[in-house]
């Protein structure tokens, strides 16, 4: 059995301990794999034992990946930062986006997505610890934002995403994704539709999850130590 084999068997039993030691379900939790820089090899790999979702944060990078394995059932998700002349061909080749932050990339997201396909599935992304480094709206900028982008044509506001401050403190991880976790309940009390939270990577999968995490975002712990881009 391959390594990749080997981490996708471990990081499932992981996700249905955790569900359970949260009084959920393993099947409300997506397994998002994060697979920047990682060769396309890889992605197949992971993809014949059984992964289907797979983020991407550079965007030429991931459209020849997308070329590549366009035969392969796979739902892609853009987890990097979005810059205004990348939203078009964003629209073009996502299902789900991660990182939106201003209304001005939704509307562009909106107006370039092909009516051909379904709508874009849309997190936004919330700088739940306030870091000056990091990207994402501020919590009390929420449901403006939220009312601006639901009305968009085009997408579908789906929930929050978050990557709260690095650190090794569980109490503080607890109350970031805590924190993310009532911002989503706020906000699905206007929009019932809004059932979705991207939070957790491999450090921190099991707090996340503790905390309502519907989607993890996982990478090293799927295919190792990433090469530097």
């Amino acid at each position: 059995m391959s390594r990749i084999a080997e981490n996708l068997i471990k990081i499932h039993q992981q996700l249905e301990i955790n569900a359970q030691n949260a009084q959920r379900t393993a099947n409300e939790i997506t397994l998002l794999a994060v697979s920047k820089t990682r060769p396309p090899e890889d992605l197949i790999e992971a993809y014949q034992n059984g992964q289907r979702d797979f983020g991407e944060n550079y965007l030429q990078e991931s459209l020849d990946k997308i070329v590549e394995l366009k035969d392969l059932d796979i739902c892609w998700h853009f987890i990097g930062p979005i810059q205004s002349n990348k939203t078009k061909a964003i629209a073009e080749n996502f299902t789900w986006v991660h990182t939106v932050e201003r209304l001005k990339i939704a509307q562009r997201l909106s107006a370039q997505r092909p009516t051909t396909l379904p709508p874009l599935n849309i997190c936004l992304q919330v700088n739940i610890s306030e870091e000056e480094s990091k990207s994402g709206c501020l919590p009390e900028e929420l449901p403006a934002l939220a009312a601006d982008i639901n009305g968009l044509p085009n997408l579908c506001l789906r929930g929050l995403m978050a990557i709260p401050k690095a650190t090794n403190d569980i109490n503080e991880q607890k109350a970031a994704f805590a924190k993310m976790k009532a911002l989503q309940l706020e906000l699905q009390a206007i929009y019932p539709h809004l059932d979705t939270l991207s939070m957790g990577m491999s450090g921190d999968m099991d707090t996340a999850i503790a905390e309502g995490a519907t989607i993890v975002r996982i990478g090293t712990a799927i295919f190792g130590q990433r090469q530097k881009k």
